[in-house]
Formats: structure tokens, C-alpha cells, sequence
């Protein structure tokens, strides 16, 4: 029989690993203090040193917040849930992408800077999902999604070269409400959207983009737009960073 899978990680990382659920699962509410280094000691049965390792490893992935002569603190924000199902429907005429329009709801300064719009060979699973030929070309629109001036979402969009040809998919300006509201225009209306989730060490690319601390992996989503006859019209590689952002998803049972 094989051996039992052992957690043969240094102890100050396991004792990271415990404290950072507590954490993102609110468990540990923004703004609590940390309790004292002994009673931390005492809980995991190891030295100072150990959980001061500990502590270091979640100030550098910016779970916590060190306050010079009062103690050690849960950062002041709590891991926001992201909801797809919100940013699916295309914006009303005039009004802004819904991903923007949602963070205005909860009070949040939001926006998009583009990076960059060009034709390129797409990743594999892209080129299937869009029923490209092999070694077919597509248009890629990537940009950065902010909330309150902090890096919230890297995002790569492609689209067929026949489908874009032509239209405000070319320019390399941000599109008024977004490509769903630009789709629909060009007679493509949103249906559906499978997404797939992921979680993943993050590229150079991602790291320095989304100004990821230390080893925090990312959240990765694929996403497929189908429009009529269940026709794939754009197709996303999303990352968010893990330790800021959950998706949460509503599934009604008929």
C-alpha cells in the first residue's frame, strides 16, 4: 500500500496555511489582533521563532499588518466574492461595462487600462474553443481591471478574425459598456458562458501585473461567451489574485 501523504512542509508554513484560512474564511474578521506570540507558541507547540516565521510569511502576502509598539492586526479588508453571473447581460445603452457598474454599487473606485490589441496565434484550448483551424490567428484584447487603484484582474480576450474585422474589437481604445453591449450590437446577444476554475502559481507576467505577493497563487478563469446556435464569440483567460478575491457562483435547481 502506498505511504499516507505527509505534510512534510516547514512548520512555519503550515502554521501560515492555518492562520490564512482563518482568514480568508472570516473566521479572523479585519482589524483583529493577533493573539501574542506566546499564546501562538503555546497553541501550535513550537518555539518563538517558528511563529515569528509564520507571522512574516502572511505580512508578506499582506494578510497581516504589523502596527510598530502595538501588535500584530488582520488586514483592514476582507477577500471579496466575485460573482460572473453579474457581468454576463450586456450594459444598458449608455451606461458602462457591468463589471464597473457592480463595483460603483459596493462603493468602489473602478477601472480598465488596456495593455494591448493585436492578432496572435492563441493558446491551444483558446484556438478550440473558438473552432480554429491549427495554427489559425485571433485578435487579443488584454487589459488590467482595477478596484481602489489596486491591481484586481488581468484579462486576455479573444476573438475570431472574421468576427472582429472591422469593428471597435480593432481599436485600441476601451469599448463604451463593454464587449457584451459591442457584441450584441453587431447582432452576437450573450446566451451563455461556461466558465472552468483554477488555482495556480502565477506567471512573471501575473506577478508583476497584479503586484502578487510572495508565492500567492492565482485564481484562473477560462471563459466561453456562446451566442446564437450556441456560436462561441469570445473566449477569456481571467486571473485574479487568490489572496484578495473568491467566486461565488448561484445555481437555481429546476
Amino acid at each position: 500500500m502506498p505511504e499516507p501523504h505527509e505534510d512534510k512542509r516547514p512548520l512555519a508554513e503550515r502554521i501560515a496555511a492555518e492562520i490564512r484560512k482563518l482568514i480568508m474564511s472570516g473566521d479572523w474578521e479585519p482589524g483583529r489582533k493577533v493573539p501574542t506570540n506566546e499564546e501562538l507558541r503555546t497553541q501550535f507547540k513550537t518555539s518563538n521563532v517558528t511563529v515569528q516565521r509564520a507571522l512574516q510569511i502572511l505580512k508578506d502576502e499582506r494578510f497581516l499588518e504589523g502596527q510598530s509598539g502595538v501588535g500584530v492586526f488582520v488586514r483592514s479588508d476582507r477577500a471579496q466574492t466575485i460573482q460572473p453571473a453579474h457581468y454576463v447581460s450586456p450594459a444598458e445603452p449608455g451606461q458602462p461595462y457591468r463589471w464597473l457598474s457592480e463595483a460603483t454599487k459596493r462603493q468602489q473606485r473602478s477601472k480598465y487600462k488596456m495593455l494591448a490589441v493585436e492578432e496572435c496565434v492563441p493558446p491551444v484550448e483558446v484556438g478550440r474553443a473558438l473552432q480554429l483551424e491549427e495554427g489559425g490567428t485571433a485578435l487579443l484584447r488584454s487589459r488590467i481591471g482595477f478596484l481602489d487603484d489596486q491591481p484586481a484582474e488581468l484579462v486576455h480576450s479573444y476573438y475570431t478574425i472574421e468576427l472582429a474585422r472591422g469593428t471597435r474589437l480593432e481599436d485600441r481604445r476601451l469599448i463604451p459598456g463593454g464587449s457584451p453591449a459591442l457584441l450584441q450590437e453587431m447582432g452576437y446577444p450573450t446566451h451563455s458562458q461556461d466558465d472552468v476554475v483554477a488555482a495556480r502559481p502565477a506567471t512573471t507576467e501575473e506577478y508583476e501585473a497584479l503586484e502578487i505577493p510572495r508565492d500567492v497563487p492565482v485564481i484562473e478563469i477560462f471563459r466561453i461567451v456562446y451566442s446564437d446556435n450556441d456560436k462561441p464569440i469570445e473566449v477569456t483567460l481571467l486571473t485574479k489574485p487568490a489572496h484578495r478575491f473568491k467566486m461565488g457562483y448561484h445555481i437555481e435547481v429546476a
